[in-house]
């Protein structure tokens, strides 16, 4: 799924080093960066919908409710119904994008990116992303015994659906200049689990790989994007991820900036970190889209306590650590594509 250091012992870590390094300096469509104005924004003042942190809270114990969304399953077919009839609701257009994804060991599952699009008339366009699959395979668990069992995915998977859930729904009611593409990643957390003892990178995010090379619609073009991922973290700690800061060193910059101008400093924080295996790497280097992974990176080399066991539940998760992550996001798009009335 990712790189993070101190997760693997030290071969393995070198090894997967070396691998994101690689995908980091292979070949791929020439990134188109966000041009930035002489004169910035005051991003602090950017008038923004106001989001709700106990709605976003309760799309995430939604999500968890239905069970495991591992793919194929009821609660998977489920899951996709829910974030599509909700995203109808508050966006223009909904496309669900279907697809067969090959794991790791030879299987293969459903797969099911979800699209859904606030003014998609307009050329120029923001994606923001998260993947709404949970894991299969606890195999972080402490216990070994609940190394084959499925991982709740409350905070891996559902909190940054749910963040891009309560976007949607406020954003809708005073829509920014620009197009906004949600998109809702599947099949990315179905990588190699750690008991298999090897590890190949192309086995994680199967979903952005499809997407990256099939977007949804033709000739589909970005001026960046946004991955959440683990974004219910209690006590968050977002760092400025090496892909990200080597894809899009200028949204990545402007974004912790405009953390730090609503006096989130110590949550975004202002220090370059390994790379990260993420749906993200694919947008960048296939689609040509520069992407960052808002993503958890605790101090101790773990994403948080619960990632990959059985205890990632609605415990897991903080409705203020999301509404944080949307703050910044918000006030970074309203201050430079702001709301138009009769737009």
């Amino acid at each position: 799924m990712r790189y993070q250091p101190l997760l693997y012992p030290m071969h393995t870590r070198t090894l997967l080093a070396m691998a994101v390094l690689l995908l980091l300096t292979g070949c791929g469509r020439q990134q188109k960066q966000p041009t930035e104005s002489l004169q910035l924004p005051d991003y602090a003042a950017a008038q923004t919908p106001t989001f709700d942190a106990d709605s976003a809270f309760l799309f995430t114990s939604r999500q968890v409710d239905l069970g495991p969304r591992l793919p194929g399953s009821r609660s998977w077919q489920q899951c996709a119904t829910y974030i599509t009839s909700n995203m109808s609701r508050w966006c223009d257009t909904v496309v669900r994008q279907e697809f067969k994804a090959t794991l790791w060991d030879g299987t293969t599952v459903p797969g099911c990116n979800i699209v859904a699009s606030i003014n998609p008339h307009l050329s120029k366009r923001i994606i923001l992303a998260a993947h709404w699959d949970s894991r299969m395979w606890a195999d972080h668990d402490p216990d070994s015994k609940n190394h084959h069992s499925p991982v709740p995915g409350a905070n891996d998977g559902a909190s940054g659906v749910a963040v891009l859930m309560e976007m949607a729904r406020v954003m809708s009611a005073m829509p920014p200049s620009i197009g906004i593409d949600f998109i809702f990643f599947d099949v990315e957390d179905q990588g190699e689990p750690q008991w298999a003892e090897q590890y190949q990178d192309d086995t994680w995010c199967k979903g952005s790989q499809h997407w990256a090379k099939r977007p949804h619609t033709a000739a589909y073009s970005a001026i960046y994007g946004v991955l959440f991922d683990m974004v219910g973290t209690a006590n968050p700690r977002f760092t400025k991820e090496e892909i990200s800061n080597r894809y899009a060193p200028g949204l990545t910059t402007k974004l912790w900036q405009v953390a730090a101008s609503l006096g989130y400093g110590s949550v975004f924080v202002n220090t370059v970190t390994s790379p990260i295996l993420d749906d993200h790497l694919y947008v960048n280097q296939i689609a040509g889209i520069p992407m960052v992974d808002i993503v958890q990176n605790s101090k101790n080399g773990s994403f948080f306590p619960h990632w990959h066991t059985t205890t990632d539940d609605m415990k897991a998760v903080e409705k203020e650590s999301m509404q944080t992550v949307a703050t910044v996001v918000m006030k970074t798009i309203y201050g430079d594509y702001p709301h138009v009335d009769n737009q």
